[in-house]
């Protein structure tokens, strides 16, 4: 029997009845196939007569069995028939990894859980002093059950031949599996696993929240100090499976449970950019799911990578409200009717809402009278003519809403895009959560263009008063513009808006740029020109971290 013999319906060792072929590794195949012994499926890996490779396959066999962590398919068998090589695994029906990405990528809720799962199962193979020297896209599956399954321990490895590899090889596998799972692009410089190559910028891998809006910010830091050399910010690298799995726990809990379908509050703070309220408080109960429930794996006679069918859709699941009470502390039936309030209720309750009117009114009167006199009396005591002051409110004030906002770099200048993923952190009441510019090499912005910012529409012709700017760091200059003519159209060029209002060099905390007249636009332009300098590093970065626009 050779390699080229063992085709669907042979009986391999006379146990294993060979069904379908999966994937081909450089000459080596793997099939489903069923123990007619135990009556159960199984892959079966399988090398051709004198294959280089027997020895190492046999090694790895024996490493992965003594693997404990049930998140690992385990080896059953490994032994030679007729000349030919086989190893014999746990089979779990699920959708590897590599598959879900081609629809898409993950929640951070599901990315981070994920890569927690097989964290925790390296953490654990690492105190053994062995790897699993091939953790990829391919090799890790959600089953049908909705749990994380491990595929290949050692020996995927030894089919593609590129030795055991180390714990450091499987932590910075790792990085690259979250960083796919939160973007759908590899951190690498070509396609690989079906995913196109994540962008690069002055030779530096962009974070998953510089390529997709939305990440959360604490899984974009972890996966930073997985990957980069040196990370961001002088963050610490994590170079452990179980500093990893610590980090990550931190962030999405550490129940072992499948976790269950999307929460609501998750799908609604997706909607809106981003899910760092969702995921930075470790929740009492498991955090949101990857849908268990796939569609049968259908061969179409192509070379496989691997043996898991696609996904699912994963869908939010709405909650229902509550039934009202009925005020006795218990819960009303649907069908019994709402109570009535009895007319004397009723006339008490206008009774006092008339008797507040009239003491606001007599406030009124008492304080208007108080100013007057104030007004006409001077410092020595003598008279004067009281000027005359209006009672008539002033049509501005308040907060004006921001109907939405964009970044502003125009080309040729600029790129034409700086970080367009952060901007709705500039008006989302969250101070903590921020917009950057890129990093640039001097504080006029490399000398490169005259400025960046974030144009913001209010939806009609509104009265701005004031601007605030709530900034990071030392040293910002900017301004606020507004467009020159018709102020309900927003330019494409810088040199189609006016400034109003200007501040050099402002400290960090909140800069208020007031118009020297009141001004009626529909778009304000916050435009950077100068740029403070991050801490601890030579280079020059803005940051903005909320905007308010007064009327």
């Amino acid at each position: 029997m050779s390699n080229q013999t063992v085709s669907p319906g042979a009986l391999l060792a006379g146990r294993y009845r060979i069904a379908e072929l999966l994937a081909e590794i450089d000459g080596a195949r793997v099939w489903r196939a069923v123990d007619e012994v135990l009556s159960r499926a199984v892959v079966v890996d399988v090398l051709p007569v004198g294959d280089p490779r027997t020895n190492l396959l046999f090694d790895a066999a024996r490493r992965a069995a003594a693997a404990a962590d049930p998140r690992f398919l385990r080896v059953l068998d490994c032994d030679m028939h007729d000349g030919v090589t086989y190893c014999v695994r746990e089979w779990a029906g699920g959708r590897p990894l590599e598959r879900m990405l081609s629809n898409g990528p993950l929640t951070g809720q599901q990315a981070g859980w994920l890569a927690r799962e097989v964290s925790e199962a390296l953490e654990n193979l690492h105190r053994t002093g062995h790897a699993h020297g091939s953790i990829s896209p391919a090799t890790v599956v959600v089953t049908d059950a909705g749990a994380i399954k491990v595929v290949g321990l050692s020996t995927e490895a030894a089919l593609r031949s590129t030795g055991p590899g180390s714990p450091e090889q499987d932590v910075r596998a790792l990085g690259e599996l979250l960083y796919a799972s939160l973007t759908a692009r590899w951190p690498g410089p070509a396609p690989a696993w079906g995913l196109q190559p994540a962008p690069v910028e002055h030779g530096r891998l962009l974070s998953p929240r510089q390529v997709r809006a939305g990440v959360p910010r604490s899984l974009d830091d972890i996966s930073d100090r997985l990957l980069s050399n040196p990370p961001r910010h002088h963050a610490p690298p994590i170079t452990s499976a179980a500093g990893l799995s610590a980090a990550l726990s931190g962030v999405v809990g550490s129940s072992h449970e499948p976790p269950s379908q999307m929460d609501e509050t998750v799908a609604i703070a997706r909607q809106n950019g981003s899910v760092d309220d969702a995921t930075q408080v470790v929740p009492p109960t498991p955090p949101p799911a990857l849908d268990p429930t796939p569609p049968a794996y259908q061969s179409n006679g192509q070379e496989q990578h691997s043996a898991y069918s696609a996904p699912a859709e994963t869908r939010p699941v709405r909650r229902q409200a509550p039934p009202p009470s009925n005020g006795n502390g218990h819960r009303r039936r649907p069908d019994e009717p709402k109570p009535k309030g009895g007319w004397g209720g009723r006339i008490l309750i206008l009774l006092a809402v008339l008797a507040l009117l009239s003491v606001i009114a007599m406030a009124q009167f008492l304080l208007k009278g108080a100013m007057n006199n104030d007004q006409g009396t001077d410092d020595a005591g003598g008279d004067k003519t009281a000027p005359q002051t209006s009672t008539t409110p002033s049509a501005t004030g308040g907060a004006a809403k921001i109907v939405s906002a964009k970044d502003f770099d125009p080309k040729p200048d600029g790129n034409g895009s700086e970080h367009p993923e952060d901007v709705g952190n500039t008006y989302d009441s969250k101070p903590t959560t921020t917009w950057t510019t890129q990093s640039y090499s001097r504080p006029k912005l490399g000398n490169q263009k005259p400025g960046v910012g974030i144009i913001y529409n209010l939806g009609s012709p509104t009265s701005v008063s004031k601007v605030s700017v709530a900034l990071q760091g030392e040293g910002t200059s900017l301004q606020v513009l507004i467009p020159k003519g018709d102020t309900a159209q927003s330019p494409g060029a810088v040199s189609g808006w006016t400034p109003v209002a200007t501040q050099e060099d402002a400290p960090e905390g909140t800069a208020n740029l007031t118009p020297s007249q009141p001004t009626q636009t529909q778009y304000v332009l916050v435009w950077l020109t100068e740029l403070p300098k991050e801490k601890d590093s030579s280079k020059y970065r803005g940051e903005i971290s909320e905007v308010t626009i007064q009327k």
